[in-house]
């Protein structure tokens, strides 16, 4: 039976009161904090850096899974796994050296991932599959909270899961972008396990009803 993992996106938090929402959300049953990390440069905005990352771990049990969104991203990679980065996932367009970016996240310690925008092809995954323990569908255009879900990634999400399945490995399939209540049985039964969900559990009134509504619909999934 498949293991659903919620994962809310600080990005859509009151960055005023970033320790208290962290610590709120794992109360109301998050299994992972995802931390989006923007630089203005791949994406157009800028979020937070290594020292924020820092500064919430002790305040996490739960895994912190970090999305980089930033190009070039090595260097990044050893600055957050310092920080206490459980996870690490770039985007293939941000490094000139795939697979060697993701032999540095496992030789710093972290389990690493592969992200993926809306037009980008997933031709990449074939030769790195063996190093990948994430594979991240981007359902939106990366670099801001709020948007609406790209229904075409469906189709994306259910070819990467034959890939997973095909391929025998434990590799997370991870989604980002417009999940909601109301369309995250839909992501799962395209074949998604993790869930990233920003401004539908933090701008919620009541993060543990919103948590435990999307995995009421989740049981949902045959």
């Amino acid at each position: 039976m498949t293991r659903y993992l919620i994962a809310p996106s600080i990005l859509s938090a009151d960055f005023a009161q970033l320790g208290n929402e962290v610590s709120h959300v794992i109360t109301a049953g998050a299994d992972i904090i995802h931390f989006d990390v923007m630089d203005n440069h791949y994406v157009p905005n800028l979020t937070v850096g290594p020292m924020v990352c820092s500064a919430i771990r002790p305040m996490v049990k739960v895994p912190i899974d970090v999305h980089l969104m930033v190009k070039p991203v090595d260097s990044m990679v050893t600055a957050f796994a310092k920080a206490g980065a459980d996870i690490i996932s770039f985007h293939a367009e941000a490094s000139e050296h795939i697979d060697r970016t993701l032999q540095l996240i496992h030789d710093n310690g972290c389990k690493a991932g592969l992200a993926f925008n809306p037009a980008t092809p997933l031709g990449y995954i074939e030769h790195v599959i063996d190093k990948l323990d994430l594979i991240l569908i981007m359902s939106v255009n990366p670099g801001f909270g709020g948007q609406s879900f790209i229904p075409h990634a469906l189709e994306k999400i259910a070819t990467v899961r034959k890939m997973i399945d095909a391929s025998g490995r434990d590799i997370l399939l991870e989604v980002d972008g417009g999940i909601k209540t109301d369309n995250i049985a839909l992501v799962a039964q395209a074949g998604a396990d993790t869930f990233v969900s920003g401004s539908a559990i933090f701008n919620s009134p009541d993060y543990t009803a919103t948590i435990q509504a999307m995995r009421a619909q989740l049981k949902t999934v045959s």
